[in-house]
């Protein structure tokens, strides 16, 4: 049994932000293979992101900050 005054395991696992909220999220084993495709923390998100209201969204900030001084 380890002791419970170590670092926990998972602080040494790579993180990345979410695309769409921007929370960090951590690696997983089930991503394993695809960890540097993985852009969404979930499902939710992954969806989300994918619905004409937020490509709509998405599509005229990014011309806003091209056009910015």
């Amino acid at each position: 049994m380890k002791p419970s005054a170590s670092m926990p395991h998972h602080q040494d696992r790579p993180t990345k932000l979410c695309a769409f909220c921007g929370r960090p999220f951590q690696w997983r084993r089930k991503w394993k293979a695809v960890w540097e495709e993985v852009r969404y923390c979930s499902d939710r998100c992954r969806s989300s992101a994918r619905t004409p209201e937020n490509r709509r969204r998405r599509a005229s900030s990014s011309s806003e900050a091209d056009n910015s001084p």
